[in-house]
């Protein structure tokens, strides 16, 4: 594995590109490098000739463990900053993704929390190992859904489940996940590298062109434009930097303690 924090291998035979987050020592979580690193791949796959599939995983244990919280420390000034500079990367990332014909596959396993669920939920199919754990994790410190997630879990799941998840703190198995319409499968270790080969190849195999005519029209259908709402996003998380739960809850989860929020 490269040393690049993200990194795509195109499989000429099969037509496959494979993104991977590459940071494991840290669950993947997305940083200001790695997300223009992120970016950076997303572009140069928007003008690979050829592709018909692209999978997007994660190296080590986990899938994504959410946003690197310890660069969102200091002044409010220095955590907007920080947000604001990891979003202005990963949302076109996004976007430029969805806008290809060749539809996204994210093979998820041990982690997806925050951004990492976020951009699990983004991919056309998930299929996860059955050991994987979901959740939000925005509520522990005081922020809101990014890279999407307000988007993806009123679509996929619907507002009252998505509130099930914000509110409640929930964290879903995999089993959990299929059942409620998040992920397309949950398949046991033994037979994970299996079965994802097989969804991989068969997608790679079918229409490419008719696949992203009928995302963008899926797209299209659900109201309210993803990149519209990417920017909401952005500018609600930047906003919530300034407050002071915002501050508890960062501080909190890098000393490890429950957090203490006053609701300002």
């Amino acid at each position: 594995m490269s040393d690049s924090l993200v990194t795509t291998e195109f499989d000429a035979d099969t037509s496959i590109a494979t993104m991977t987050f590459n940071r494991p020592a840290a669950l993947n979580a997305i940083s200001v490098p790695m997300a223009e690193a992120f970016l950076a791949e997303a572009q140069a796959l928007k003008d690979r000739s050829g592709l018909r599939c692209i999978v997007l995983t994660g190296s080590g244990r986990a899938f994504m463990a959410g946003g690197d919280i310890a660069s969102m420390t200091g002044s409010p000034e220095q955590a907007g900053k920080a947000v604001s500079a990891i979003l202005g990367a990963v949302n076109p990332a996004i976007l430029l993704l969805r806008s290809m014909d060749a539809p996204v596959i994210a093979v998820v396993k041990g982690v997806a929390a925050g951004a990492g669920l976020s951009l699990a939920l983004m991919a056309d199919l998930v299929i996860a190992q059955e050991d994987t754990k979901f959740l939000l994790a925005y509520n522990g410190i005081g922020a809101i859904p990014d890279c999407g997630g307000s988007w993806f879990l009123a679509h996929k799941i619907g507002a009252g489940r998505a509130a099930e998840l914000m509110l409640l703190g929930r964290t879903l198995s995999a089993t959990e996940a299929r059942d409620w319409g998040m992920i397309t499968e949950s398949v046991p270790e033994a037979d994970f590298e299996k079965r994802v080969t097989e969804i991989t190849r068969n997608v790679a195999n079918g229409p490419t062109r008719a696949f992203g005519a009928f995302r963008r029209l899926t797209d299209g259908a659900c109201g309210d434009q993803l990149a519209a709402q990417l920017e909401a996003e952005k500018e609600a998380f930047l906003e919530l930097t300034r407050t002071g739960d915002f501050a508890e809850g960062v501080a909190a989860f890098l000393a490890k303690r429950p957090p203490e929020f006053h609701g300002s």
